[in-house]
């Protein structure tokens, strides 16, 4: 028995020196962040009735990083996202806070299979260019993260990268899968028109059918082809880009109801609808032209961008073609206007019927260490109201003047709403205090038309507000 004892002993120091060992060769290094943001806002309800809400939130990072050898590496981030005054110790006993997790868990392969390919397997942040179809949307406390696999083969001035996630592993009633899962070939090619070329080939597998508001089951499968130049031309900065979807739509018939008869504008009219599994026809294009200028007080630049993602009409109601673009897995709050109204990646926030940008955006440096920055929005949809009233009809759109079948609404005066939602001003002042210390401050403002109240019928019942507000505080460290 003390034989065995010792023997144990021994055995467990052995371990300790080998694995001290591994540790020391294997060259671990750790890093951290900490992120406070405190929030005031009212963008959420549009009403009279109600004051603005505030809250403070916490993002902490730990990273441990692991040069296993000359092909093998390892990362894992632990990661901590909370509101303050929630699940903590205050007014209890014992702190309750469970929200520390794993971000990011992942190993990566050089030569993997012996091929001139780069493996990246675990879950992992997946950000493309500039965050158009795939981003971290980094701004929220807990941030983006995939589970899946990424290949990556460079040469030259160029590189392909293949990338498979896994959105969602769900087995519903009765055995049938509802996974959600997404394959994407990725093409960065520089020095192309003064800067680099992107093509995308990307295929949605979504068994759930995720277009509508509950997972049906519907087929919505699906691809999207597109490209994005972006570079310098004759001392411009500029980003162009283009995309289409076509493939199934399933979810469809949930977001956008079946057939049904009812009087618009005094007519009858039937109501196409979507069955559950439509044709998938959309589109989004986007360009931005900027303009530097170093040799000027405050060292401005000026951008002048537009978006415009295409949505539903009559036209494609009738012909079961679902045109309203998704944006997939974008960082909408770099893209649609820092209160976050417009951030549905099927764009359900514009009732499907589509979604232009018009921006203006200013970039000041007033002092060392300190840059100012100002965008204009001027928000409106695709398709207007006008032109589509059996779309808008059915979507909830226009206000209710005359008796109809249930839960649907029209009214004659609704016809001259066109499609100006509002106006969004963005301010943010940021200052680097020190290499490892930025602060951040933030107000926006939202200045609704009347179409914005019939997109967002929860305002309605409190009395319409058509102005919303939104102030912040930031403080980011890394160390």
């Amino acid at each position: 028995m003390k034989r065995n004892f010792i023997t144990g002993i021994a055995m467990m120091v052995a371990a300790f020196f080998v694995g001290t060992e591994i540790a020391q060769a294997a060259d671990v290094s750790f890093s951290g962040s900490i992120r406070t943001r405190y929030e005031n806002e009212n963008k959420g309800q549009f009403t009279e009735k109600h004051e603005a809400y505030d809250a403070t939130a916490t993002q902490i990072r730990l990273n441990a990083k692991a040069n296993i050898n000359s092909d093998t590496s390892a990362f894992v981030q632990m990661q901590s996202a909370h509101t303050w005054g929630t699940a903590n110790a205050a007014l209890t006993a014992s702190d309750g806070d469970a929200s520390v997790g794993i971000h990011q868990g992942y190993f990566t392969l050089k030569n993997f299979a012996g091929l001139p390919v780069t493996a990246k397997i675990g879950r992992q942040e997946i950000v493309l260019d500039g965050h158009r179809l795939f981003g971290h949307t980094g701004w929220t406390t807990g941030a983006q993260t995939h589970d899946g696999v990424r290949l990556t083969h460079a040469h030259g001035n160029g590189a392909l990268t293949y990338l498979y996630t896994m959105a969602q592993e769900q087995t519903a009633s009765g055995g049938v899968e509802h996974d959600v899962g997404t394959h994407a070939l990725h093409g960065n090619f520089q020095g192309v028109i003064g800067g680099a070329l992107s093509t995308y080939l990307v295929f949605s597998d979504d068994d759930c059918g995720l277009t509508g508001t509950n997972c049906s089951g519907a087929r919505n499968q699906w691809f999207t082809i597109g490209a994005r130049q972006t570079g310098k031309l004759l001392g411009l900065d500029y980003r162009a880009e283009y995309y289409f979807q076509t493939g199934a739509a399933g979810g469809a018939g949930e977001a956008i109801a079946p057939a049904n008869v009812m009087s618009i504008y005094g007519t009858a009219h039937t109501l196409a609808g979507y069955t559950a599994e439509a044709t998938r026809e959309a589109y989004m294009f986007g360009v931005r032209v900027g303009k530097s200028f170093k040799n000027v007080t405050w060292k401005p630049k000026i951008t002048l961008w537009y978006d415009y993602l295409s949505g539903n009409s009559d036209e494609d109601m009738n012909e079961g073609t679902w045109a309203a673009f998704d944006t997939l897995y974008d960082t909408g709050h770099k893209f649609y206007g820092f209160m976050d109204l417009f951030l549905a990646n099927t764009g359900k926030a514009t009732n499907y019927m589509g979604l232009q940008d018009i921006a203006i955006k200013i970039v000041l440096k007033p002092a060392a260490k300190w840059t100012l920055k100002a965008d204009v929005h001027r928000f409106l949809t695709a398709e207007t109201v006008g032109a589509n009233p059996s779309m808008s009809t059915r979507t909830g759109i226009l206000a209710a003047s005359t008796s109809t079948p249930a839960g649907m609404t029209t009214g004659v005066g609704s016809r001259d709403l066109g499609n100006e939602i509002g106006t969004e001003l963005d301010l943010t002042l940021v200052h680097a205090y020190n290499p490892n210390v930025k602060l951040s401050f933030g107000y926006s403002q939202f200045m609704a038309e009347t179409l914005y109240h019939e997109l967002d019928a929860t305002s309605a019942a409190n009395g319409w507000s058509n102005q919303a507000r939104w102030a912040y505080v930031q403080a980011a460290v890394k160390f």
